[in-house]
């Protein structure tokens, strides 16, 4: 496990929490002061979504293709991870399924064409025999109703009859089955086989192609956690990204004021250097109360009791933004 990796994201995620503690600090003094309502002004500040990019396949980490701070567009590469093991489990499989397949193909096709042919010649001797052990028995039996020949002669010329047609009969079963190929439970069992064989050609590739991660959308890659010939754990994020949809502001109101925001409203925010007030709608209200301490729960004291509000700006305006920065919110719209 790298300690570098994890300090970073123990760092980011109490550098969100003293940002949230500082403004919930000072939420008091922007309440006072303020009788009218449609001026108050609510201090918040800009916060984001990440995004985090890792591989589902431990190993060294590459290739890093990405720089901090840079913006990606969608499907640009971001880095890549040590793959010739798992390119070499991609040969065997595909060597595999090649195998099974052949092995079906062959229980699918019978006996070879030379072993066809010697149950062929077989055959045709076999329905010679026969003719010849009928012609003869023919014969026996005219010599037999002149009384020429004994009745024991008759009878062995109907045996080598009878014999030698079973033996025709045997051949030609055995060569309709050595044309039919394998048995059919064998040929189900090797159809499985090539499926399975597929199965995992398919599992290969995937983790082949888990080594390679690309940028699902275009976003600021706000941070990079390794370093090219490092070790990857399976699961850690390489990379973290920001897409400009996925920056919110957050601030905090007072409970009096909860009953008039709604989802979907429009709001005006402004912040160092934008140009006035820029428009954005709430997107989330907090049905969880926080407060700024002390705090006594009666009708004097409950406008210090406080509920988080999201509002989304338009991708140009959040695009000006960066997670941490201090925001102004107003809550009528934004005029142009």
């Amino acid at each position: 496990m790298r300690n570098g990796h994890l300090n970073k994201s123990y760092l980011r995620r109490l550098g969100r929490v003293a940002v949230r503690l500082i403004f919930l600090m000072i939420i008091t003094t922007c309440f006072c002061g303020c009788e009218d309502n449609s001026e108050t002004v609510f201090h918040g500040y800009a916060e984001g979504d990440f995004i985090l990019l890792a591989s589902q396949i431990a190993g060294h980490l590459e290739t890093l293709d990405v720089q901090q701070g840079l913006k990606v567009v969608k499907g640009a590469p971001l880095f890549s991870l040590d793959s010739a093991l798992e390119q070499s489990a991609v040969v065997i499989a595909e060597q595999n399924l090649r195998q099974a397949k052949s092995r079906l193909e062959d229980l699918q096709k019978g006996q070879r064409p030379s072993e066809l042919m010697i149950l062929e010649s077989r055959l045709d001797k076999a329905k010679a025999s026969l003719m010849l052990s009928g012609k003869e028995l023919e014969r026996r039996k005219r010599l037999s109703d002149s009384l020429t020949i004994s009745t024991e002669e008759l009878d062995r010329a109907q045996t080598v009859y009878s014999r030698d047609q079973a033996a025709l009969n045997e051949l030609q079963a055995e060569y309709q089955t050595a044309k039919l190929g394998a048995r059919s439970d064998a040929v189900e069992s090797a159809r499985a086989e090539l499926e399975a064989a597929g199965a995992r050609l398919e599992q290969a590739r995937w983790n082949l192609a888990q080594n390679i991660q690309y940028a699902p959308q275009t976003a600021l890659v706000y941070e990079t956690l390794y370093e090219p010939g490092e070790y990857v754990p399976s699961g850690y994020p390489v990379v973290s990204l920001l897409p400009a949809q996925n920056i919110k502001l957050r601030f905090f109101v007072p409970e009096p004021l909860l009953g008039s925001l709604s989802l979907g409203q429009e709001i005006s925010v402004s912040f160092d250097g934008s140009n006035g007030s820029l428009p954005a709608v709430i997107s989330f209200i907090s049905l969880k109360a926080e407060y700024t301490p002390p705090v006594i729960y009666s009708r004097e004291t409950r406008s210090k009791l406080v509920f988080m509000v999201e509002a989304r700006p338009p991708s140009n305006i959040a695009e000006q933004l960066h997670p941490g920065q201090p925001v102004d919110i107003r809550l009528e719209p934004a005029h142009d």
